[in-house]
């Protein structure tokens, strides 16, 4: 899977997850490294809608900019996660496309968790109306 990677910082935490992305065999395509947050959220929203990748991982120190900045490119469904089974359920209840963590509270192994379910998980057929509501607005 093509995976666009984007972080307002630099630090222990980002290149790990880098590293991961890379282990699972994931393309990692960094189209962010150390620029403003609402920079990296825009660039890695752009990326996954414009189909230069297939999913997102956005970080910021919260989570919160880098996910509200992603969401502002039309097509992306951020979800700023702090744990695997939220991380899994935004994939199967909301067909989310970018995942953002905050680089304050999450060690490499709770990142790896979230990114390792985000990254599996598939949007449940069900829901598949309810996503389309959400896709397009009135």
């Amino acid at each position: 899977m093509r995976v666009a990677f984007g972080t307002d910082e630099v630090t222990a935490l980002t290149a790990a997850i880098q590293r991961l992305l890379a282990e699972r065999g994931h393309d990692v395509v960094v189209v962010a490294d150390g620029d403003p947050w609402p920079d990296v959220g825009r660039r890695v929203g752009e990326a996954v809608a414009g189909g230069g990748a297939d999913r997102g991982v956005v970080c910021c120190w919260t989570g919160t900019g880098v996910s509200i900045a992603a969401n502002k490119v039309a097509g992306v469904r951020a979800a700023l996660c702090t744990d695997a089974e939220t991380a899994r359920g935004a994939r199967r209840w909301n067909d989310a496309n970018v995942l953002a963590l905050g680089l304050r509270l999450t060690s490499p192994t709770l990142a790896a968790e979230m990114i390792d379910a985000f990254l599996d998980a598939e949007p449940e057929p069900d829901e598949r109306a309810n996503i389309e509501r959400v896709e397009h607005r009135d």
